[in-house]
C-alpha cells in the first residue's frame, strides 16, 4: 500500500501576526513556521501507525511550496515519511493546489490524508477537491482509521455520536482530534531525514479561482470588568442589562 500525506506550512500559534502594503500581505518577519497541526500530529503520524503494524506501507509526503518549506518537510520526513515530494510553487489558491496535488496522486496511491484544514486559512476544501478530481471516495473529519481485509474502517463524529464507514481504495481522508497522538522526531529519525529522498516539481498550469483582497485584525477583546465580592447586585445588574447572550 502506497500513502500519500498532505502537509502544509504554517504559522506558529504563538506568532505575533501582521500585516503589510496595505495589508495586503502577511508579514512573514520574525515568524516560526510549523507543519500544520492537524497534517502532522493526526494525518502523518497515523499512516506512521499503520506502517508500523504494516512494515510494507509506504508513505509519501507533499507539499506545495517553496524552498523555504523544506525544513518542515525534513521534519516530516524525521517523523517516519518515507520521502517526499514538493510542489515549487508560492501560490495559495485552494483549487490550484489541489490540482497540483491529485495530477501527481493519480500514480498509484491507494490512500490519501490531510488534515481537516489549516490553522491559518481554516478552508476545510482541500481534502474535497482532491477526492473530486482523482475521482475516488472520500471521508471527511476522520477520527479513527483502521484497514481490515485490504478495506478502510473509517470513524467519524456526527451530531449526537459516530459514523463508522467502511470503504475501498483508492480513498482520500481529511482527519482530525482523536486519529492519533502527537509525536516528536527521535535522534534517528532526524539524522536519517537528512538522507531521505526530497523531490522538487515544478507546478504545472491550472486555473486559480481566488485571491486575497486584503486582510484584517478581529476586533480587540473589551476589558475585564471586576466586581467587587461584597456587591452582588451589582453583578446581578450588570449581567441583566451588560451581559450578552453566548
Amino acid at each position: 500500500m502506497k500513502i500519500l500525506v498532505c502537509i502544509s506550512r504554517t504559522p506558529d500559534t504563538t506568532a505575533k501576526i501582521s500585516f503589510t502594503d496595505n495589508n495586503t500581505q502577511f508579514n512573514t518577519e520574525g515568524v516560526q513556521w510549523i507543519i500544520n497541526p492537524y497534517d502532522e500530529w493526526y494525518a502523518l503520524v497515523r499512516a506512521i501507525e499503520l506502517k508500523e503494524k504494516d512494515p510494507s506501507i509506504v508513505i509519501h509526503l507533499i507539499n506545495a511550496g517553496t524552498i523555504d518549506t523544506e525544513a518542515i518537510i525534513r521534519k516530516a520526513l524525521a517523523l517516519g515519511g518515507d520521502e517526499a515530494i514538493r510542489i515549487n510553487t508560492g501560490e495559495e489558491d485552494a483549487h490550484f493546489i489541489a490540482d497540483q496535488i491529485s495530477t501527481i496522486a493519480k500514480d498509484g496511491y491507494d490512500l490519501i490524508l490531510t488534515g481537516k484544514e489549516t490553522i491559518d486559512h481554516n478552508g476545510s476544501s482541500m481534502g474535497g477537491m482532491i477526492a473530486e478530481m482523482l475521482d475516488c471516495n472520500y471521508i471527511s473529519l476522520a477520527t479513527k482509521l483502521d484497514i481490515e481485509n485490504g478495506t478502510a474502517i473509517v470513524t467519524k463524529e456526527i451530531e449526537g455520536g459516530e459514523e463508522i464507514i467502511s470503504s475501498p481504495f483508492p480513498l482520500v481522508i481529511s482527519c482530525q482530534k482523536g486519529m492519533a497522538e502527537a509525536r516528536i522526531p527521535n535522534m534517528r529519525g532526524i539524522m536519517a531525514a537528512r538522507t531521505k529522498p526530497l523531490k522538487v516539481i515544478e507546478a504545472a498550469a491550472s486555473e486559480k479561482f481566488t485571491s486575497t483582497a486584503s486582510f484584517s485584525m478581529p476586533p480587540a477583546k473589551a476589558g475585564v470588568k471586576l466586581i467587587p465580592a461584597d456587591t452582588p447586585e451589582l453583578l446581578v445588574k450588570l449581567l441583566r442589562e451588560e451581559a450578552k447572550a453566548i
